[in-house]
């Protein structure tokens, strides 16, 4: 006896095609075929092309859902709070930050986008730049006395730092997610380590006066 299909409404019917093919783009990566999604989530092509009429559409859908939507506001005002101390709070932002780059289906996604060739992690690239490194940056700069991006653009150096930040912290996602080999039992400190070291390598860069002299970053 067949199965009766659930009706479901148009809202919920899309809001569960999204979730499906979040996981499934997951585990298969972007190179994934829609009919493979299909088939996988039990519907017709002809639905899932009613929700979302191309690929493109439900990977504009995804980052939305799991790069837009999972940003926390309260993230930029907490960089540029100057009532508390910078140290303290980029250890708060980015202990509440890496719950996200450490989510299981967060990191597969934004990996299988850059391998895929989906715009995915592009776009989240520029965003991180503008809402977290020039910021960041910003608010070294005021630490350590030196003119406002402003004044002076962020510079390549001053890129590269924060880079290694944000790669150091979702690295530990890819060892837990994709590699399966053991993490920090304590990753809230390992984070917290891993801010205090570019805090200082921060500090080493701005009082050599050196950010003076560099191009902007590209």
């Amino acid at each position: 006896m067949a199965r009766k299909r659930e009706r479901l409404a148009p809202t919920d019917r899309s809001d569960r095609i999204l979730k499906g093919a979040i996981g499934f783009f997951a585990k298969h990566g972007f190179s994934g075929q829609t009919r493979e999604l299909a088939a996988e989530l039990g519907i017709s092509k002809g639905l899932l092309y009613r929700y979302f009429p191309s690929k493109d559409d439900l990977i504009d859908r995804i980052y939305d859902e799991m790069f837009v939507r999972r940003w926390n506001p309260e993230w930029d005002a907490m960089l540029v709070d100057r009532s508390q101390p910078l140290l303290a709070r980029l250890k708060r932002f980015y202990v509440d930050y890496s719950k996200m780059l450490h989510d299981y289906e967060w990191v597969r996604i934004y990996l299988y986008s850059g391998l895929d060739g989906a715009t995915i992690a592009q776009r989240f690239a520029k965003l991180v730049t503008e809402r977290i490194y020039k910021p960041i940056v910003g608010e070294l700069r005021h630490e350590f006395g030196l003119p406002g991006l402003d004044v002076q653009p962020m510079t390549e150096p001053e890129a590269e730092l924060m880079w290694a930040l944000h790669g150091g912290i979702f690295y530990i996602g890819i060892r837990k997610w994709v590699y399966r080999v053991a993490t920090p039992r304590d990753v809230e400190g390992t984070v917290m380590r891993a801010v205090e070291r570019i805090y200082a390598d921060a500090q080493e860069l701005m009082r050599t006066d050196e950010i003076r002299r560099q191009s902007p970053a590209v």
